[in-house]
């Protein structure tokens, strides 16, 4: 076989693999940079309010000085029921500490379906419906999960499209608690 030949083999082989390692660093890296605190864009959070299940009003503005994950998810998204259970084991290891979750259903199916749905699983962090505001405000209707963690200053430190691994948003929450209480100790 001559080197004519065999050109476009290999260069359909490199394109594939460009495709590949373009994907997973897409998916990856956001994770990666959550758990080592690099790139750490920090803008503003939205001000937003919500209405828990519970029926808890919370203003976003008012969880300043904890650590906040705000998390987009739906009961019929795959990836989103995936994700959940870490999510509980990281709120339950962190909450006593200054940590905490809100979770925003953008379900269409209705609160029932959403609270059967938590009630299901164990999910005990806090859950909403999400409102076109905070949808709008958080530019997170587009793709499912869609999660945003909040420093205590009340600063998007990094959004994860897709799956938020256990591991990586334990170690990001340890950092930024790390990071607000030496913020606090300082003179």
């Amino acid at each position: 076989m001559t080197a004519k030949r065999r050109w476009p083999g290999i260069a359909l082989e490199a394109g594939l693999w460009i495709v590949v390692l373009g994907l997973l660093g897409y998916r990856i890296g956001p994770q990666v940079a959550a758990a080592l605190g690099v790139g750490t864009g920090a803008v503003a959070a939205p001000d937003v309010r919500i209405e828990t299940l519970a029926g808890e009003r919370v203003h976003l503005r008012d969880l300043r000085g904890q650590v906040v994950l705000v998390s987009f998810w739906a009961t019929w998204c795959p990836p989103c029921r995936y994700e959940m259970p870490g999510f509980q084991r990281t709120y339950e290891a962190y909450r006593d500490r200054g940590f905490t979750i809100i979770g925003l259903s953008v379900d269409r199916a209705g609160r029932r379906v959403v609270e059967g749905f938590l009630e299901e699983r164990g999910i005990t962090y806090p859950v909403a419906m999400a409102t076109a505001e905070a949808t709008r405000a958080f530019g997170a209707g587009n793709q499912l999960p869609t999660s945003f963690l909040i420093d205590a200053t009340g600063r998007i430190r990094h959004t994860v499209k897709g799956v938020f691994l256990e591991t990586a948003l334990a170690r990001a929450v340890e950092r930024l608690l790390a990071e607000r209480d030496a913020e606090e100790a300082a003179p």
